[in-house]
């Protein structure tokens, strides 16, 4: 009924041009600069795709995931970055008898690989690979959803960027994923879905693939965008009627978003932003509004040569 692994984190939650990259942007950290800083995002819905079917729950009302999530991007030379996220989670519902959860949840780590550069008259094109890991940081449970706090699936991701930037003002981009997810393991003998009984506790989980595009202006201080997510996954089933939801349930959604950015003069370095997204399409997933807020600051580990 819901994605609770905070797959946004990886592509719309961080603003496209905080300097503190995110695996699907076509930004760049330069060589030894540290951008870290923590971000806090809420997510709601009541509505929600029991398949393709839309419906409510009055034994849910509306189910909340709240996260503060630490980040961070390291220019380990002009064309490689490192970047890292970890979030904390708290999921409740407002109605029913399913208790709240919380915990730390996975620990995101990639690399980001700029391979391809073309300067034009007045704009330029960008390229790079970008290859990912995720894993579980605690012992949380799969299988509470909607209120499990993650899905606690091993994961690969590989990911192509391309950004086009026009007049220095304007950009456009467009980035692609495919995601490879480990089994996970229930803490009960036996499961049934899509029609059948498992004798086992171990859960194949199918794979995924993501998309996701932004059109953006940025002058001065200031920065807004707007941008379309994607996620189908590539296998599992549907939640069965009254049923709950199971980790391995086909959960696709599209989602629009806008974004805005702001640069303070002083600190230099600091930047603020905030975000909103909503889901116009999906199965098995909720039908969420999401909002996030944070603060980004770059630290410069070269030291700059002093002349007299």
């Amino acid at each position: 009924m819901k994605i609770v692994k905070l797959l946004g984190l990886l592509g719309i939650i961080l603003t496209h041009q905080l300097k503190a990259q995110t695996l699907s942007d076509g930004l760049m950290m330069p060589k030894k600069d540290l951008c870290t800083g923590f971000l806090y995002s809420t997510d709601s819905w009541k509505n929600y795709w029991e398949g393709t079917l839309k419906r409510d729950n009055m034994n849910l009302g509306t189910v909340t995931t709240t996260s503060a999530t630490w980040v961070g991007s390291y220019g380990l030379t002009e064309k490689i970055n490192l970047i890292a996220m970890v979030p904390y989670v708290w999921t409740r519902a407002s109605s029913g008898t399913l208790h709240p959860m919380q915990g730390v949840q996975d620990l995101t780590f990639g690399g980001k690989y700029r391979f391809f550069k073309k300067e034009f008259q007045n704009s330029s094109l960008k390229t790079f690979a970008a290859l990912s890991f995720s894993l579980p940081l605690t012992n949380y449970t799969p299988d509470f959803l909607p209120l499990s706090i993650g899905l606690s699936s091993k994961t690969v991701a590989v990911r192509i960027n391309s950004v086009y930037t026009l007049a220095k003002n304007w950009y456009t981009g467009i980035s692609g994923a495919y995601i490879f997810r480990s089994n996970v393991t229930l803490d009960r003998p036996s499961y049934y879905t899509d029609g059948q009984l498992f004798l086992t506790n171990e859960v194949a989980m199918p794979n995924q693939f993501q998309f996701f595009g932004n059109i953006g202006y940025k002058k001065n201080n200031w920065q807004v965008e707007i941008n379309y997510n994607q996620q189908n996954t590539l296998g599992g089933g549907d939640i069965r009627r009254q049923d709950m939801p199971f980790a391995s349930n086909r959960m696709n959604f599209a989602k629009i978003g806008i974004n805005g950015a702001y640069y303070f003069p002083y600190p230099k370095g600091l930047a603020a932003h905030a975000t909103a997204s909503y889901t116009v399409a999906g199965r098995n997933v909720g039908q969420s509004t999401m909002y996030t807020a944070g603060l980004l600051y770059i630290i410069h580990f070269k030291k700059e040569i002093q002349t007299n």
